[in-house]
């Protein structure tokens, strides 16, 4: 196959984690016999800086035209007190409301290499296998009226059905290949949201029959997640939830470094690690890139279809945590490997 895909390494540590991954694919195309298209664009903090907005006009007909985004991070400490839309965040937002990829997943998943890097105790997060399914174009970070007025800011919640119906049947179908079930989160004892949410997620599960439905309250959920994390296949749950909640995945892989991500719509995907630029560490070659390996690989598998080169790509990740040949984050025995020597080592465990 041609993969055309755009590259947008970002902020931070997001140029050297996007390196890391592109040259494992690199190594993906040459041993399975593909050709590669990529562009690279700019987004983010250095968009403002080179271009004086976060999201330019190129950098989306970039996206538009290609088959998938392969993504690093946005955020630098300079632009905390930038008026929103001066932020490097409004690119992240704004590229994904473009491709509209409206269902966001992050798989957690504790590889047994690293149950010691968790800080939660190992019976509690082995086994821990699971898949955050979260709307990722609507809710509170879009909703409208929003803004700050005098001595009042305010934003607005907002979901149609159509924006809840399309979400959660990406989770039924995902659980249809796990193990049938699927937790939807919410706060349905307090929000006329969540209320509609949760009416408009049971009236999708009775189109699946062989998948069972749970439901919890996102307080809860957060708890459980650190309690008892193997109870959860697929969780289901709008933007702002789900940004938070898959956080926590991080404590369960044993860093948030390993966590990759997902961002699906009807034709266009977005791929990205779910760790932020990280400036403390930027330049400094010490970043876990397997986040951003992992979301190469999901691109793969979710745009390219090309199932086999993705389970080749984390089976080699499997070989690479169980060499111990792993960066700073994850507390290898020995020195830890530089963000270039781990993807290396990843190449050559293909």
């Amino acid at each position: 196959m041609n993969l055309k895909i755009l590259i947008l390494p970002g902020d931070g540590i997001g140029a050297e984690v996007t390196s890391a991954a592109v040259d494992v694919l690199r190594a993906v195309a040459k041993k399975f016999g593909h050709t590669l298209e990529l562009s690279e664009g700019l987004i983010g903090g250095v968009a403002i800086h080179k271009t004086g907005t976060p999201l330019p006009q190129d950098t989306l007909d970039k996206a538009l035209a290609a088959d998938a985004t392969l993504m690093g991070a946005v955020g630098l400490p300079e632009f905390d007190n930038a008026p929103p839309g001066k932020r490097p965040e409004k690119g992240l937002l704004g590229i994904r409301a473009a491709l509209d990829v409206f269902a966001n997943l992050r798989p957690v998943r504790t590889y047994p290499e690293l149950i010691d890097s968790s800080p939660l105790k190992n019976h509690i997060v082995d086994g821990t296998d699971m898949i955050i399914v979260r709307e990722l174009t609507a809710g509170l970070y879009y909703g409208q009226p929003r803004g700050i007025e005098n001595d009042r800011a305010f934003n607005t919640m907002s979901y149609t059905r159509a924006e809840i119906e399309r979400v959660t049947h990406t989770a039924f179908k995902l659980a249809r290949n796990r193990r049938k079930l699927v937790t939807s989160v919410d706060k349905s004892n307090v929000l006329e949201v969540s209320q509609f949410w949760r009416k408009v997620v049971i009236e999708v599960a009775a189109q699946y029959p062989d998948v069972k439905l749970e439901h919890i309250l996102v307080d809860n959920a957060a708890m459980q997640m650190v309690l008892r994390p193997t109870q959860f296949d697929v969780m289901l749950t709008e933007n702002t939830f789900g940004d938070i909640l898959s956080d926590i995945g991080g404590i369960l892989a044993g860093s948030i470094g390993m966590l990759p991500s997902a961002s699906l719509g009807e034709k266009k995907g977005l791929y990205e690690p779910v760790h932020g630029s990280a400036p403390d560490i930027a330049g400094q070659n010490k970043a876990n890139p397997l986040g951003a390996i992992g979301s190469m690989a999901a691109m793969l598998e979710y745009t390219f279809d090309l199932v086999n080169e993705a389970n080749a790509v984390n089976a080699a990740i499997g070989k690479v945590l169980a060499s111990g040949r792993v960066t700073a984050d994850l507390k290898p025995k020995g020195t830890p490997a530089t963000t270039d020597q781990v993807g290396r080592a990843v190449s050559e465990a293909l």
